[in-house]
């Protein structure tokens, strides 16, 4: 008898157990929606922690400024200076990027005064624009 008792226990054990849930699933899910909270208790809470805490005034972040995307074509010989330039900067201890030269170059150009700048072009040849040959 103690094993027919066992046997079906288990079966009604999950037959009620399983039942229920389902009805209150529904009856929750279709019978009632979820009640809205009060506006008063959610301001109320929240407008205190704003009032203790004043943040200091933020001053607004400086815009990153907009990048351009270029290409333009070096003879090898002024090319292999850049390599030149990124290990000599290497050495010195401020490992440098292409960029970072050219950007730096520019500045300098930049500095220099109207006659400088003109004997500065001058001694540079002007090359052919667009994409060099295949070879």
């Amino acid at each position: 008898m103690t094993t027919a008792k066992s046997k079906t226990h288990p079966a009604s054990k999950t037959a009620t157990t399983a039942a229920p849930a389902k009805s209150t699933t529904k009856s929750v899910t279709a019978g009632k929606k979820p009640a809205a909270k009060p506006a008063a208790k959610t301001a109320a809470p929240s407008a205190p922690k704003v009032v203790a805490k004043t943040a200091p005034a933020k001053q607004p972040k400086a815009k990153k400024p907009k990048m351009v995307r270029d290409s333009f074509t070096f003879p090898k010989l002024e090319y292999a200076v850049l390599d030149t330039l990124k290990l000599r900067a290497a050495k010195l201890g401020k490992p440098v990027k292409k960029t970072e030269l050219l950007r730096a170059g520019l500045k300098a150009i930049a500095a220099l005064s109207d006659t400088a700048l003109l004997a500065a072009l001058q001694a540079v040849p002007s090359l052919k624009t667009g994409r060099p040959a295949k070879s």
